[in-house]
């Protein structure tokens, strides 16, 4: 089967706008653990827009929270209101602060238990902006497990230079044989991040899920703290996937994934839905799949994930920059799951 994912660096525009906006989300929390926030960012050109909604006792510089992100030649509006009080009341009580459908995912493909074109590309992606920390994109083809295609491209620098990084990095890939590697294919480029092109919020969700092989629920995470489940039930359902996939410790399988779908109503604290697919392939070529009801193995309510997955610590800016998921070196919670 022929997949392809992509990765963005951390100064790619919607990564700058990501990364705002859980900087924002970082310093109320750490203030304020019960600090309620949804806030999106917008930017490009010359300007910088905070908004959304924050209800907190904490006081934050935003201007300065922005610049040391995105540095200091951009004006910074801001937009900020407190969060409705018909949303804040099915809140109060424990319930979802929206509906919506969340998506966990876990697979024996590599180290990060994450599709292995997706590990690929980020890896590729973390392994060059370590060098040129710029603004950036990589992209990883796989036919049936062999890479066949590795596109870069990096503001400011040469094409034969990042062909020959790109090269190298291939050189400790196993299953790449024969790679058509394209670098600055459209030529080198010196223009980047807002400079070049705007950014909002939320812009990169299959960047920061599973890539395109893994469908998702579709809801933002940046700015977002635990109170919106978009956010808390989707690390929670990939708790849940490492977790069941950790279960599976028999060793006649040759691999296994697993997905896990949860979906909340507004103001409603037990979802409305909450199952796990579990796929296995057999040495001996049998594939088999089975469903399992979550609904009495977890606690899935908003309050009980944000206590067990700490999410009203100040952990967000670091999800920002390379993904909540598959990052091995990370110590986030969600990736911790234990049988």
């Amino acid at each position: 089967m022929i997949r392809t994912a992509e990765c963005v660096t951390p100064k790619h525009p919607d990564k700058i706008c990501d990364r705002i906006a859980d900087a924002i989300l970082d310093k109320c929390l750490e203030q304020d653990k019960n600090s309620r926030c949804a806030i999106e960012v917008m930017g490009g050109h010359g300007i910088i827009t905070i908004t959304g909604e924050i209800t907190t006792n904490a006081w934050v510089d935003i201007p300065n929270t922005v610049r040391a992100i995105a540095g200091d030649k951009y004006g910074v509006q801001i937009n900020v209101a407190k969060q409705s009080p018909e949303i804040s009341n099915g809140v109060d009580t424990g319930g979802a602060g929206d509906q919506g459908i969340m998506v966990g995912y876990a697979c024996t493909e590599n180290a990060g238990l994450i599709p292995n074109e997706h590990y690929l590309a980020k890896d590729l992606c973390k392994n060059l902006y370590d060098k040129f920390s710029t603004d950036g994109k990589t992209q990883i083809t796989i036919n049936d497990g062999l890479i066949t295609h590795v596109v870069a491209s990096f503001q400011g620098v040469k094409q034969s230079i990042l062909q020959s990084y790109a090269e190298r990095w291939l050189q400790n890939i196993d299953t790449a044989k024969g790679v058509k590697v394209l670098c600055n294919p459209a030529g080198d480029w010196h223009v980047g991040g807002f400079d070049a092109d705007t950014g909002v919020t939320g812009r990169k969700l299959i960047v920061d899920n599973y890539g395109p092989r893994v469908p998702i629920g579709g809801g933002s995470f940046s700015g977002k703290c635990g109170s919106k489940t978009d956010r808390s039930g989707a690390y929670m359902a990939r708790y849940i996937a490492l977790d069941i996939l950790r279960q599976e410790t028999e060793k006649n399988k040759k691999h296994r994934e697993v997905i896990v779908k949860l979906a909340y109503a507004i103001g409603v604290s037990e979802p409305v839905q909450a199952y796990a697919i579990v796929r296995e392939e057999f040495e001996d070529g049998i594939i088999k799949e089975r469903q399992i009801d979550l609904i009495d193995k977890y606690d899935l309510r908003p309050k009980a994930i944000i206590e067990k997955l700490e999410l009203q610590n100040p952990i967000f800016l670091e999800t920002a920059e390379w993904g909540a998921f598959g990052n091995i070196e990370t110590n986030f919670p969600w990736e911790k799951a234990e049988v």
